[in-house]
């Protein structure tokens, strides 16, 4: 068992001596193995690194070539500027040496010049200390002839040169103000009479009357009623007087208030539309047309905006408008005017190339101030632009609205002016105002007199139904240069004292008649 054990341990032992020896040798041969590698490794980066040295070298060279060649190609380039420098300023260097030369020469010819002013100097003072003697000489013997002074002289010199140039100036001023005159009148009579053309509205005079027609003639006597009960009603309830007579299809309604002719025409056309007229309807109907007479006048307002093209206004506005129509101004309602005069502004400020419906809206707005001003104290423009300026109206329509009446318009906006225009067109147009003729004769009479009272004037005409106004003066105390002032001087009064529609011309006449007979 011992020997057993004994072998086996042998033969371990050897087998242990064995794989050592074995494991020794691939040790080596791995050695080897690795050492060879790691010297073809090493050779490969040997030749590597040469090769990397012989393209960093031949970079370099490439590199040091093109820089030389680059330098090079400067240098030359450097060198030719060079060169062109050192041409222009031998160049530069010719042309002041040309120059110098000419201001030696020029220098020489300003002594000799210099030499002959001072001569010439020398020889005008002589002249004019001859000059000075011989004038004093002579102003001697102009004052011993004249028996006057110098001072004397002169102040009677300056005044007939001032005389002459004041009557110059004046003749001056008075042509400029004839062409400034022609000419305004040319273009204002142009833009006048077309907006007069296009504008040349026929309105029927409904101061007192208003016709209603009828769809035929049997709904007379419906009107009318058994023994008149129907049209006494109708008189009663409206306070208006019916008159039926032979106008065909028609019954006029006649009243000096415009607002009770206005139920009554609304009642009675109600009443024909329902068909049934008797006393007790038309009690009713009344009530009920008096109950929406305000819807009546919003719509008249709404009619007046829409047939002027003004269509954003304020709703109070706009019923401000529609009770205008029921006030009437000489042959039309203050509705119609203001419309009338609307168009007109919106002509003018077309040809005068402004903002036509802004002179449209002035011209709606500008007598607002009448449906107002039974509630306010004040003239109707002043109360019309305060009532637009409370509604947001801009600056330029509420200032030409307080100042259409105004004569003074030097510093007022263009469509004030336009609006003063136009409402002068639409108010003084034939048929549009109507006069007392007593008052008529009164106002004349007042301008003949206010002409009179200026001296120097012998006689005294108002022409052309007081549109014109001829004064003639004593040509013994008003002078030629005096006329024009005194023209403006009777304007002036007659606009001061006088009250009258549009505008009055003023000729004053000078004339000198010398009569003598040869027998």
């Amino acid at each position: 068992m011992t020997t057993l054990l004994v072998a086996v341990i042998g033969v371990l032992i050897g087998m242990l001596v064995l794989g050592f020896f074995f494991h020794k040798k691939q040790l080596t041969h791995a050695f080897e193995n690795a050492r060879h590698e790691s010297q073809r490794v090493l050779d490969e980066a040997r030749r590597e690194a040469d090769d990397m040295v012989k393209g960093a070298l031949r970079e370099a060279k490439e590199d040091s070539r093109k820089s030389r060649q680059s330098f090079e190609e400067e240098a030359k380039q450097r060198r030719s500027e060079i060169n062109k420098l050192e041409q222009k300023l031998k160049s530069r260097e010719e042309t002041l040496e040309k120059k110098l030369s000419q201001l030696d020469r020029r220098e020489q010819e300003l002594e000799s010049t210099s030499k002959k002013a001072q001569a010439e100097e020398q020889h005008y003072q002589k002249l004019s200390a001859e000059c000075e003697t011989v004038l004093d000489h002579s102003r001697k013997t102009l004052e011993t002839i004249a028996n006057m002074s110098q001072d004397e002289a002169k102040r009677e010199l300056i005044k007939s040169l001032e005389s002459q140039a004041k009557k110059d100036a004046q003749e001056l001023i008075r042509q400029i103000e004839a062409d400034a005159k022609a000419e305004a009148d040319k273009r204002a009579k142009s833009v006048v009479s077309l907006a007069v053309q296009r504008i040349s509205g026929e309105y029927v005079s409904d101061s007192t009357i208003t016709v209603v027609a009828l769809p035929s003639e049997d709904l007379k006597g419906r009107i009318i009623g058994r023994e008149g009960r129907n049209i006494r009603a109708i008189e009663q309830a409206t306070g208006v007087d019916l008159i039926i007579d032979d106008t065909p299809e028609a019954v006029i309604i006649s009243c000096f208030n415009p607002v009770r002719r206005e139920i009554a025409k609304l009642t009675i056309e109600r009443l024909i539309g329902d068909g049934r007229i008797h006393p007790a309807r038309i009690d009713e109907t009344v009530k009920r047309v008096m109950s929406e007479f305000d819807l009546v006048i919003r719509e008249q307002g709404e009619q007046a905006s829409f047939d002027t093209g003004i269509t954003d206004l304020h709703p109070e506005l706009v019923m401000a408008l529609g009770k205008l129509k029921y006030r009437t101004a000489g042959q039309q309602s203050v509705l119609q005017h203001s419309i009338e005069t609307a168009h007109i502004c919106g002509i003018i400020a077309g040809e005068m190339g402004l903002n036509v419906k802004k002179a449209k809206r002035c011209g709606l707005l500008h007598d607002i101030g009448k449906a107002v001003d039974q509630e306010t104290e004040g003239h109707h423009a002043e109360i019309g632009a305060d009532f637009c300026q409370r509604f947001q109206e801009s600056s330029e329509v509420v200032e030409a609205i307080r100042m259409h009446h105004q004569e003074d318009l030097n510093n007022a906006t263009p469509y004030a002016v336009v609006l003063y225009a136009a409402n002068s067109l639409s108010a003084n147009r034939p048929g549009a105002r109507k006069e007392i003729l007593e008052t008529y004769v009164k106002r004349l009479a007042d301008m003949e007199k206010v002409v009179r009272d200026f001296g120097g004037i012998n006689e005294a005409f108002v022409i052309q139904a007081g549109r014109e106004v001829h004064a003639i003066v004593n040509p013994m105390q008003v002078n030629d240069q005096q006329v024009m002032d005194l023209s403006s001087s009777i304007a002036h009064k007659m606009r001061q004292e006088l009250t009258f529609p549009g505008q009055v011309k003023v000729t004053v006449i000078r004339e000198s008649k010398f009569v003598d007979y040869a027998k």
